[in-house]
């Protein structure tokens, strides 16, 4: 199932506080008192959208996932999402351990089909050979990437996805959105 590992968080302090460089005359000082004052100016402006809570897009993170094959579909409608790198079905599919790789959902006969469609592609490395273990590949199939996205594109992720009919894998998704550095007040909230 879906799992969020290695996050690191980017330009946090720095965005917070350029929230309020629409009202200011002269560049801020980035310090914790500058972080905290704007801060007060940020839990306001991250629920109206807008254009108004844009600060959020400059609150990078990127991050490892596991995920079940059937979540990329998914993962690409967000634009802002960006995949740094992925673990290659195409390349590395021939190499694949299916009764590793596999997500609980997968039943035992899928993965042996897989093994025995796999063995026979070795066998004669032809084109159909190949075709036919691609696309018989299960949708729970586990893959993994690096990913890069922001704040602003994590909230609407958030919102977009909390009670998805995907609860094991959404669910997880959210609960590492939930855990991000003041998540409550610049993603999570509502109003």
């Amino acid at each position: 199932m879906l799992e969020v590992k290695n996050v690191k968080v980017y330009d946090l302090h720095e965005s917070v506080i350029a929230c309020r460089n629409s009202m200011r005359t002269a560049i801020p000082e980035y310090s914790s008192a500058e972080f905290y004052e704007s801060l007060k100016r940020a839990k306001k402006l991250a629920p109206l959208g807008g254009g108004h809570n844009n600060f959020l897009c400059g609150i990078r993170v990127s991050f490892d996932l596991i995920y079940p094959n059937y979540i990329s579909p998914e993962l690409q409608r967000y634009h802002f999402f960006d995949i740094v790198n992925s673990a290659s079905k195409m390349h590395k599919i021939a190499e694949m351990d299916f009764s590793k790789c596999c997500n609980k959902y997968v039943s035992q006969e899928s993965i042996r089909q897989m093994e025995r469609l796999k063995e026979q592609y070795k066998k004669e490395p032809t084109y159909d050979n190949f075709i036919r273990l691609v696309s018989n590949c299960p949708q729970g199939i586990e893959l993994f990437m690096r990913c890069s996205t922001n704040y602003l594109q994590l909230r609407t992720i958030y919102h977009q996805r909390k009670h998805h009919k995907l609860k094991e894998d959404w669910g997880a998704f959210c609960t590492f959105i939930e855990h991000l550095p003041y998540a409550e007040d610049l993603i999570l909230s509502t109003e």
